[in-house]
């Protein structure tokens, strides 16, 4: 059902000489707007009555303009209105979602320029999104942004949840720390990455999470990236302003402008609960709805892949090593010796194939099958892939029909060594490649940095190009998991054939020296604010180095909370990341990953502190299934699990997969329980989590 009705700007604002008020539906979030003396736009925030946003100013800065988009501004109109609509995803963590909010929409007039912008306001029971709007006019056409200056001012030295803000990579272990501290815990926040840069020592990125000492949190985020540069923060130390930082171009510019045209919405979400911040769909709700006119083929995926070993450097993504360098069309393979290592060989995929047929997985990614790797990264070489080519040990015809038989997707990868003009002059025919051999997904990554040279990851340039490759992939019907792109801010309410990304520091740190023990505990709090992450969880063997003994790596965590991230870290695309012998020796364990559920019709967060635990139950699309998922921070602790989602007057089996008494994400990862009990309704489950760990229940209608 659906239903707009605008309404008289009294019930929605109190307005006054000096400016409006809008509430949200439930009135417990008050948003304020004020002209300052100097035609200043600002706004305020309070949650019931507590000022959370103190006054911030509004506005963008051009380039070659004396007079900018910051002030001098009178309000010409003031319109309000109010919305709710209920609305059913392709895939997500509920089965129908609803969008409530109230709007304020102001249009200010700059007299001197003779030009006006919008600045419209959503105010949901949640929080608040605003954004810039420019209509089309004589005055303001084409124009270049030198910076935003939306501001996100604090009402005190609150406790932050942050990554260094970057240009390029999102790819950090969070650090917790006061806002006073940011600058002097910035260069120990630091770790190196294929692709960086930093602004200031005061800098952070978005999704940022926030808790005030009185025990509100904050998440400041935007929604809709699109046309336009991401948004970091830049805290001013001494007025405790977060101000926002777009993303630069190779010339130093933030963005070019075409009226009629909008910003995105730079959001904030508010809560006295934390459990409220993760089940907010207001980044979705602040997104078009779904673009895409037949959604049939777009399906949840659980995968498996020829990728670990790799990772960890017990195999490797290129054929020979006999050449320094090699050239595409010219380089002949069948002329090298092969390295013995190369994992994307027919025999190993084949093997891998057959695992995943015999547990019931969906598809199976294989990296390295295409020329190009022996000298992919950090050349700056533009012509590095073609996307069709594979290696001579790769029959892709063979794969294919061997999967087919085993009832097994092969799911592409393109890597474009960030030289993404590349991949646009081959994105057309790699995807027909896809279509021909029926290939129905790709990761596309993006590792090292942008070429055309100067550009970065999260410039206006490279975004664009991002939603560029998702929308051509649904002309040829196909989903897309873009690695190392920009961070999700819901565009795939859009485009649900966006069915994953990574762009945070996944599983594959763990192997790069490891990962914090409580970062799991943190992503859904940020990352995961925009969207699904591909995290590729499941790691079973923690010694990285019985995999390659040259790598000493320890994956920071226990099995228990590997099988809890299938449900704490929502995405309908799932992969089991380990190698198919380390399941077998842990197949009781591994049937979890085998049952859980990829899409929901609903969730729950039962319980959450950010950095310290999350607890989530979610009911299987279409079932009468339930699966919870803890994962837990550094401090052993107990959780009580009341069972009052389940439906009444039915009978369950739950079982429980639980650190052992023994277990700690360094000393004893491998050590789990396996239990089952009768449960109902009224039944309550006491569970333990160790130091890095968690807990995974499925709970199956008898």
């Amino acid at each position: 059902m659906k239903s707009t009705i605008a309404l008289i700007a009294v019930l929605l604002v109190s307005m006054s000489s000096t400016g409006q008020e809008l509430n949200s539906p439930n009135s417990d979030l008050t948003m304020s707007f004020e002209l300052l003396t100097d035609g200043t736009p600002t706004y305020t925030l309070h949650y019931k009555k507590k000022e959370v946003i103190a006054k911030s100013k509004l506005g963008l800065e051009l380039v070659n303009e004396e007079m900018s988009l910051r002030n001098g501004f009178k309000v010409s109109k003031v319109e309000t209105n109010s919305f709710d609509e209920t609305w059913t995803p392709v895939w997500g963590e509920q089965a129908k979602i609803r969008t409530h909010y109230n709007e304020l929409a102001i249009t200010l007039e700059q007299a001197e320029k003779d030009r006006h912008i919008i600045i419209r306001f959503r105010l949901f029971d949640e929080g608040l999104g605003l954004r810039y709007e420019f209509p089309q006019q004589d005055n303001l056409v084409y124009f270049v942004i030198k910076e935003e200056h939306t501001e996100f001012a604090m009402t005190g030295d609150h406790t932050a949840f942050w990554i260094p803000g970057d240009y390029d990579s999102q790819e950090y272990d969070y650090t917790t720390s006061k806002l006073s501290e940011i600058s002097s815990r910035f260069d120990d926040a630091l770790t190196g990455n294929a692709s960086q840069e930093q602004f200031a020592k005061t800098g952070v990125q978005t999704s940022l999470m926030i808790k005030t000492k009185d025990g509100l949190y904050l998440n400041l985020h935007e929604a809709a990236l699109k046309e336009y540069s991401l948004m970091n923060l830049n805290l001013d130390e001494s007025s405790m302003i977060f101000k926002s930082w777009l993303t630069p171009d190779a010339i130093g510019n933030k963005g070019y402008m075409q009226a009629p045209a909008v910003s995105p919405w730079r959001t904030i979400i508010v809560s006295d609960d934390a459990t409220d911040i993760l089940a907010s769909n207001m980044t979705l709700n602040l997104n078009e709805p779904n673009q895409l006119e037949d959604t049939s083929w777009i399906k949840p995926v659980k995968y498996m892949g020829v990728w670990w070993e790799m990772i960890t450097g017990k195999s490797s993504w290129n054929y020979t090593d006999d050449l320094p360098s090699i050239k595409l069309g010219e380089t002949d393979y069948s002329k090298t010796k092969p390295n013995g290592k190369h994992a994307a060989n027919t025999e190993n995929v084949k093997r891998y194939i057959d695992f995943a047929s015999k547990h019931g997985f969906d598809a199976l990614l294989v990296e390295g099958w295409n020329e190009g790797w022996e000298d992919w990264f950090g050349k700056s070489k533009d012509y590095v892939f073609d996307f069709v080519t594979p290696y001579p040990d790769f029959d892709v015809e063979e794969i294919q029909k061997y999967a087919a038989s085993k009832n097994i997707e092969m799911m592409m990868h393109h890597e474009t060594s960030g030289a993404i003009r590349n991949y646009e002059r081959h994105i057309d025919t790699a995807y027909q490649f896809m279509n021909r051999y029926n290939y129905t997904s790709v990761k596309s990554g993006y590792v090292g940095d942008i070429i055309p040279r100067g550009e970065h990851h999260y410039g206006q340039w490279a975004i664009n190009h991002f939603l560029y490759a998702v929308k051509k992939a649904a002309d040829y019907k196909i989903m897309v998991n873009a690695h190392e792109a920009v961070r999700p801010t819901g565009l795939s309410r859009t485009y649900p054939n966006l069915i994953g990304n990574e762009s945070a520091r996944g599983t594959e740190f763990q192997a790069f020296g490891g990962s914090k023990p409580n970062h799991v505990t943190i992503l859904p709090f940020t990352r995961l604010i925009g969207g699904p992450m591909d995290y590729t969880p499941g790691i079973f063997e923690m010694d990285i180095s019985k995999l390659n003994p040259d790598n000493n790596s320890h994956v920071n965590a226990t099995i228990a909370n590997q099988l809890a991230l299938y449900v704490t870290m929502y995405s309908p695309l799932q992969m089991a990341a380990d190698l198919p012998e380390n399941y077998n020796r842990f197949l009781d364990a591994f049937q979890f990953i085998k049952d859980v559920a990829l899409d929901w019709d609903e969730s729950h967060y039962l319980e959450a502190e950010p950095g310290e635990y999350v607890t989530v139950a979610r009911k299987a699309k279409g079932e009468n299934n339930w699966f919870v998922g803890n994962v837990n921070g550094i401090t052993p602790r107990s959780t009580v699990l009341k069972l009052d989602f389940l439906e009444k007057g039915k009978t369950y089996e739950a079982t429980i997969y639980a650190d052992a008494k023994d277990a700690h994400y360094k000393t004893n990862p491998q050590a789990y329980t396996i239990s089952k009990k009768k449960v109902t309704y009224k039944s309550t489950l006491k569970v333990n989590s160790a130091p890095g760990g968690g807990f995974a229940i499925s709970i199956m209608e008898q």
